[in-house]
């Protein structure tokens, strides 16, 4: 990633059984790798998109 710009901490708290695979792919997409898993992502409108996409599951912190 790049230094500098504003970030946007995502937290996994759900799980995706039962989801679209699109979901899974999108959680993947995020640098989410686990449940309960943090990472800090760039504040993009393509990353924005993405957490609302899977809003449901994960936490913005």
């Amino acid at each position: 990633m790049t230094e500098g710009g504003n970030r946007i901490r995502v937290k996994w708290v759900r799980s995706w059984i039962g989801y679209d695979r699109r979901q899974r792919a999108t959680i993947r997409g995020l640098g989410l790798r686990r449940l309960n898993q943090s990472v800090e992502v760039l504040d993009t409108p393509a990353n924005r998109g993405m957490i609302n996409k899977v809003r449901h599951l994960v936490v913005v912190e």
